[in-house]
């Protein structure tokens, strides 16, 4: 169990204080996922989630080991990469954990200093810096493993002004549907197995310099029938939240279990992107097919105006129309927030997506927790997984 628990209402400011700047990150530059078919998966976050084509690199590039769609929305870029022959690396990852996120990529002032100040702090080199040149200028890039399989990668992209990377087209497609409005990634989770979390936490402090600034405990998150426990990393400026799941005992098997029976190891569990306006996304989502969790009990939105408190009389959304979409309501001493998540995107049940709007809170929505996780397990029931 986790012996602390912080919460936001402490002060952002002052937990971050604790942070090294060793390691200053810019932003989040782009998630890759590794996949079975990426002309197809394209297809899906194009149709699905309202992406655009944004860039391609393959064999009409001179690529002929892998795929590659940059799909983008706002600042939001993922990458859906294909293995091209059956002897690529891709194919072991494909076949041991189906698809999902092999790269977390983060934009860097410079990627040489980010990789050698990380693996004399601990970190396993996963890609030596490497300058990528073509007529628009250079990239340099360099990575480390964090849990499981899953990378780090760090760009250095000051000195480029092409499309995306060296080696990439501009992808033009006559099909760009409209965005659902979709801004930035908010959050990515990882999920650990048992008694990893606190061994995660203690390589983001050592190795990146990161903070622990909210921590939640098995009595915290649980249900009936299962319990985890999480914490949450950020970096020092706040820019990049990384919360670290692990099981914890309960009467049947939690999600984080089911997770990694199913990717066969830790991963990364979902990725939180933020929007304007949920009413909006979520409604464009689900008339595009988008499938969500079931909506928690009608007692539950009843419960509301006693969760937000003082924040109640400024929240602007209609509640009937929040009920009515599953959206779920949560707050803490700086504001409120609204959250949904996504049923699992793949056959098997790992990867999800959570679409949030922040009015305020810093937090994750710890008082939505007991209402997710119920819902979660109704699905769990369905598979035979609980």
């Amino acid at each position: 169990m986790a012996k602390e628990v912080k919460n936001v209402e402490y002060g952002l400011e002052k937990i971050f204080e604790g942070a090294q700047d060793f390691l200053p990150l810019l932003g989040t530059d782009y998630v890759e996922f590794y996949v079975g078919n990426a002309k197809q998966a394209a297809h899906f976050y194009k149709t699905a989630f309202g992406f655009q084509s944004y860039a391609y690199k393959g064999l009409e590039t001179g690529c002929k080991e892998y795929a590659s769609y940059v799909l983008s929305q706002d600042k939001i870029r993922l990458v859906l990469t294909t293995p091209l022959d059956s002897k690529s690396p891709i194919n072991e990852h494909l076949a041991k954990h189906g698809d999902g996120v092999k790269v977390i990529a983060l934009w860097v002032e410079d990627a040489t200093k980010s990789f050698d100040e990380t693996v004399k702090r601990g970190a396993k080199p996963f890609m030596k810096p490497t300058v990528e040149k073509d007529e628009h200028g250079e990239v340099i890039r360099s990575g480390i493993y964090t849990y499981g399989e899953t990378v780090h990668i760090f760009v250095e992209r000051k000195n480029y002004k092409g499309i995306f990377l060296p080696g990439y087209s501009a992808w033009k497609s006559d099909y760009n549907p409209t965005s659902v409005g979709l801004k930035f990634i908010d959050h990515m989770v990882g999920n650990v197995g048992w008694g990893e979390m606190n061994q995660w936490v203690k390589w983001y402090e050592d190795v990146m310099g990161f903070v622990n600034f909210l921590s939640f405990d098995d009595k915290q998150i649980t249900t009936e029938y299962s319990a985890l426990m999480s914490k949450v990393m950020s970096n020092g400026n706040g820019r990049i939240k990384f919360p670290i799941n692990e099981p914890a005992i309960g009467k049947k098997k939690s999600q984080i279990e089911e997770y990694i029976d199913f990717y066969e190891g830790p991963g990364c569990q979902h990725i939180a992107v933020a929007t304007d306006d949920i009413i909006k996304t979520v409604k464009e989502l689900r008339a595009r097919g988008v499938e969500f969790l079931s909506p928690p009990p009608h007692a539950y939105y009843e419960d509301i105006p006693k969760r937000l408190g003082k924040h109640m009389d400024m929240m602007k959304e209609d509640m009937n129309v929040i009920e009515s979409l599953a959206i779920m309501v949560d707050a803490d001493e700086e504001g409120y927030l609204l959250q949904i998540f996504t049923k699992p995107v793949e056959d098997r049940p790992t990867l999800f997506f959570e679409i949030i709007q922040r009015m305020g809170a810093k937090g994750f929505g710890a008082g939505n927790f007991k209402a997710l996780f119920e819902s979660i397990e109704r699905e769990q029931e369905k598979r035979g997984t609980l």
